[in-house]
């Protein structure tokens, strides 16, 4: 039977391969931030709704959230698509030089365009099996915006989105083909303001109250705490609001923006506390007023050993993409824009999802520029120093996720490198082999109970040990990129 669906699978997704290559490119084209996803949640909701699938718009009162439906009953199977961009990465499509599009404009840097694409065109390759062998259950297309700094699905689950659901299965675009088995870094993200008076700063200095000082002295407590955090964690910060540009004023307001990153949630919640004492020192400090505004916050991934062994057989099933001369060339060309760092960085992340097979493997790359066969997978203890609010859906339902290889072996994410290889060839193909596996995936869930029950037991176990509680306070709403 898996061969079967298999096939019908690749069929499927290869005979409409022109329509989600053409979402996908329109959605790269129109690169929308964290909550203001507009143009392409109505794009694939549109597309949903013309496939036959029941949409539900605006879902957890967020107005580019959406879920899409197909079939009926047990077992619910959810597809995670996300399709907001990043700020500041506007990029040329094709070229192997930092070209912008629109200066400090958005790109699609984590390759989201993708992987909202891949995640409907799973789902219609599901629907398709499901109405010719009227195979019972349902599947859902979750769109999911604000990824990148929103948690938009943190916010989904804490509104009991994915209580329903009995598995969810989502993947990432990367530069190789293998598992994502990992954990990842819990986070919460706060702003800190602070409220002084303005004076002039050199006729009455000793009448101003500095809220600028108040968060210099708030970063520097910050740098000195690094020092005492679990060597995992992470403190990022970028001034949002510096008072002003004139420096003969004292700067009344002021303001700076902490993501905070552990690897579990109660770590990352200790050492967001510190930093709020952090905060009020240096509002004592400064004679100034303090007041936080909490913003979103993840936790750490759950990997499902079983359903990621289900998956790990359509990945290798479905095997690496063949690649044209012209398409190697191409990134050959970005591999020689990447420092040193960048590959030997990338390496260790490969690495990590394989272990000592993983490190093995690696080294056997040599040269190579472009994917040429499937990373070995196994049961990894590691964790990647990264964040996804995927795994706040992990915690609420069996969850697993691929890579497949979109990008020249290397590209970092978060770059210009991966932007212009966002609406490229090789990245439709990685595009296509997520969406045969997601879809691969799906059906012997729906099909085969056995798995499902393996992948729900082992969820259990987990939930047994550590019961879930959702990181972002209630009354804490999603808000758009400042």
């Amino acid at each position: 039977m898996s061969a079967g669906f298999s096939a019908f699978v690749a069929h499927y997704i290869e005979q409409h391969q022109a329509h989600f290559t053409a979402l996908s490119d329109a959605i790269w084209d129109h690169p929308e931030t964290r909550f203001t996803e507009t143009f392409a949640a109505n794009l694939l909701a549109n597309a949903m709704e013309e496939e036959g699938f029941t949409v539900e718009r605006g879902v957890a009162d967020i107005q580019t959230a959406f879920i899409a439906s197909f079939g009926n009953g047990k077992p619910v199977i959810a597809l995670l698509g996300e399709y907001d961009a990043l700020a500041g990465l506007s990029q040329q499509a094709g070229c192997a030089a930092p070209e912008p599009l629109v200066e400090n404009g958005n790109g699609h840097g984590c390759g989201h365009n993708l992987l909202g694409t891949a995640a409907l065109a799973a789902a219609f390759a599901v629907k398709a099996w499901m109405q010719q062998q009227a195979l019972p259950g349902t599947v859902r297309f979750y769109g999911c915006p604000g990824e990148e700094g929103g948690s938009g699905k943190t916010f989904m689950v804490r509104e009991g989105l994915f209580d329903e659901a009995d598995a969810a299965l989502t993947w990432h675009p990367e530069a190789f083909s293998g598992m994502f088995n990992t954990s990842t870094l819990a986070n919460i993200q706060a702003a800190f303001h602070f409220k002084g008076v303005a004076a002039h700063a050199a006729n009455s200095p000793h009448l101003g109250r500095s809220a600028l000082d108040a968060v210099t002295l708030m970063n520097t407590g910050a740098n000195f705490l690094r020092e005492h955090i679990v060597q995992e964690a992470r403190l990022h910060y970028a001034v949002t609001n510096a008072g002003g540009s004139s420096p003969n004023v004292v700067q009344a307001d002021a303001e700076v923006l902490y993501l905070i990153r552990a690897p579990q949630l109660d770590q990352a919640q200790e050492i967001y506390q510190r930093t709020i004492n952090i905060a009020k020192g240096a509002a004592l400090m400064t004679d100034t007023t303090m007041s936080v505004r909490f913003d979103k916050a993840c936790s750490n991934y759950v990997p499902n050993r079983a359903l990621e062994k289900v998956m790990y057989g359509y990945l290798c099933e479905y095997g690496i993409p063949e690649y044209t001369s012209r398409e190697r060339q191409y990134a050959c060309e970005i591999r020689q824009t990447l420092s040193k760092e960048d590959l030997e960085n990338a390496g260790l992340n490969i690495a990590r999802t394989g272990g000592q097979a993983g490190k093995a493997w690696v080294a056997a790359l040599g040269e190579s520029v472009l994917m040429e066969e499937v990373a070995p997978y196994c049961e990894s203890g590691e964790v990647m120093y990264g964040s996804t609010d995927v795994g706040d859906v992990s915690w609420v339902t069996p969850t697993a996720q691929c890579f497949t290889p979109c990008f020249a072996l290397g590209t970092p994410l978060h770059t210009w490198q991966l932007v212009a290889q966002g609406r490229t060839s090789v990245a439709h193909k990685g595009m296509s082999l997520a969406g045969k596996i997601l879809a691969a995936t799906a059906i012997a869930l729906l099909s085969d109970r056995t798995l499902l029950d393996q992948a729900q037991q082992e969820f259990r176990l987990v939930r047994e040990k550590q019961p879930y509680h959702c990181p972002i306070p209630a009354g804490v709403t999603p808000s758009p990129l400042a």
